[in-house]
């Protein structure tokens, strides 16, 4: 039995009136109208779809039959879309057969460019379910402030790997609601987190008289944040270096981010809530915003990769079969492309396909990290990802190569957070990073990685960054309850001690010559020990704590 939609209003038959004014921004959304029996009218895709006479309303629907070589679409990109302003998504759909199962599978657009808010209404982890009745889907939701279009997607999947069921849809609408007032508060315990070079944000949602529709929250890398102007939406920008940005959050979600970030930068933010979109877009911008900062932790960026320029430093190797990686130009985080990588071509194949990083210095860091955001779906073996000093550049299956644990997509194409890997496991003056992708003659998962990030600390005295003169060494290193710490000059060095994300963990030492500290109540991993003489010239090394 299949798993109900999470958004389906089950009234079945039962419709949620509009205002007759209100206009349906789907053209022939009641399906009445086609080109042929295979293509309803002004309908931009229709994969498998018939016309048909089991209707929810009028004379016709569509028939939606489930296949063998994989999902089918029936698509519609909706124009006239005002971002900011509310829309309720509607459309009905029957499904009443064991061979066939369906879902929504939508988009906000900019221009032909997909974005991701509303992931969990417009693109659900659950089918439709067995039901003799038609049954209605409908949600209420707020678009983007820089949407100006929406894919109206639903998809037939076959059930049980049995093929040629039929699906039925109908009355497909798109319709705007009406103009209101600004909102009454401000939202409450805004605070901004530094987490390596990204900060997080997030706050409680705003109550009152008059709920926002969204948040616009703005960035700046000064303190000189003025507020918006009612009747001007402003656009995500979340590229903060030229020193400002910005981003809208949905009513409800209470949370957002930048990436990507200077190290050792300090960020200011406020937040205005709104209703409305466009030139009608209605700010609370009277009385005090709230505002917070924070300071990035003293981060470089070794190797980043989004692919959105094609493959920049990033080497493909094909090992085993004729499928190889490709870049996925609209469905990475976002809507702009990512790395894709599928076994599957008319039939799941056996393959063992590389992506692999361009060589890194990893000796002029510290603390290196690793973060990239994955999404998969169907059945296939997990993509692993690796590391290695003494990969020759050209077969991967030579080098030594070890294992690395991250995050997985749960499936479904959900793009999930790999976490900070931890990658200073491995020293070199070439270390690379590798994406396995493997599949087999009976299965084959899709795998897609995006924003690939490396992190370290840059060791201080290589660039151009003043470093203090003495050689100063720890050990043991690792160790487990004190560090011994020497240095070859008799002056007085101070040294406090860093976690790999910025957070103090033990204050202040003084030391001449050398000296011990007590590291018995430090948590196992990896911290960094900032050493500064009396001149404020300064050096980082690395301790490994072991318990």
């Amino acid at each position: 039995m299949k798993n109900i939609y999470l958004l389906i209003m089950l009234a079945a038959l039962i419709a949620i009136p509009v205002g007759i004014h209100a206009q349906n921004l789907v053209v022939n959304g009641d399906l009445e109208l086609w080109d042929d029996p295979a293509n309803p009218t002004d309908w931009d895709k229709a994969e498998n779809i018939s016309q048909e006479t089991t209707v929810h309303s009028g004379t016709y629907s569509a028939g939606h039959t489930s296949s063998s070589d994989g999902t089918k679409d029936l698509q519609q990109n909706v124009s006239g879309i005002v971002g900011g302003a509310n829309y309720t998504i509607s459309y009905y759909f029957l499904d009443n057969v064991t061979d066939a199962k369906t879902r929504i599978w939508s988009y906000w657009l900019q221009g032909t460019t997909t974005l991701d808010p509303n992931g969990a209404e417009l693109r659900p982890s659950v089918y439709s379910s067995n039901n003799p009745d038609w049954q209605h889907f409908s949600v209420s939701l707020t678009a983007p402030a820089n949407a100006d279009g929406f894919r109206f997607e639903v998809r037939v999947y076959h059930e049980n790997s049995v093929t040629g069921g039929v699906v039925y849809y109908d009355d497909f609408s798109v319709v705007a609601a009406g103009i209101s007032p600004e909102p009454t508060n401000y939202p409450a315990d805004f605070t901004a987190v530094a987490s390596g070079i990204t900060i997080n944000l997030d706050w409680t949602d705003a109550t009152g008289d008059q709920l926002p529709n969204a948040y616009l929250i703005l960035a700046s890398t000064e303190d000189n944040i003025t507020a918006p102007t009612d009747g001007t939406a402003v656009e995500d920008d979340i590229d903060l270096s030229d020193g400002s940005g910005a981003l809208n959050i949905a009513y409800g979600i209470e949370m957002c981010s930048f990436g990507n970030l200077a190290g050792n930068t300090p960020y200011y933010f406020k937040i205005y809530p709104y209703t409305n979109g466009g030139t009608d877009i209605d700010y609370k911008n009277d009385g005090t915003a709230p505002a917070t900062t924070a300071t990035t932790d003293d981060l470089d960026v070794i190797e980043a990769e989004n692919f959105d320029q094609g493959w920049g430093n990033w080497q493909r190797v094909n090992v085993t079969g004729a499928e190889e990686w490709e870049i996925d130009d609209i469905h990475g985080v976002g809507g702009t492309p990512c790395a894709k990588m599928s076994g599957y071509a008319g039939q799941t194949n056996e393959n063992e396909d590389w992506l692999i990083s361009p060589a890194m210095n990893f000796d002029g860091y510290d603390a290196e990290l690793l973060s990239f955001q994955t999404a998969m779906s169907y059945t296939g073996p997990d993509m692993e990802v690796k590391i290695s000093n003494d990969y020759d550049g050209s077969d991967p299956t030579t080098a030594t190569w070890i294992d690395l644990e991250y995050i997985q997509s749960p499936g479904s194409f959900d793009w999930t957070p790999s976490g900070e890997i931890n990658v200073s496991i491995v020293d070199g003056e070439n270390v690379y990073i590798g994406f396995k992708f493997t599949s087999t003659n009976s299965e084959s998962a899709t795998w897609e990685v995006d924003e690939i990030m490396i992190t370290g600390a840059e060791i201080l005295g290589i660039g151009e960054k003043n470093t203090i003169e003495a050689n100063v060494n720890i050990y043991p290193n690792p160790a487990s309850d004190k560090i011994f710490i020497q240095s070859d000059k008799n002056y007085p060095l101070s040294v406090n001690i860093y976690s790999i994300l910025g957070t103090k963990v033990l204050e202040e030492y003084s030391f001449t010559g050398e000296g011990s500290i007590d590291i018995a109540n430090i948590n196992g991993g990896i911290y960094l020990l900032h050493f500064t003489d009396g001149n404020g010239n300064t050096a980082i090394r690395k301790l490994v704590v072991e318990k």
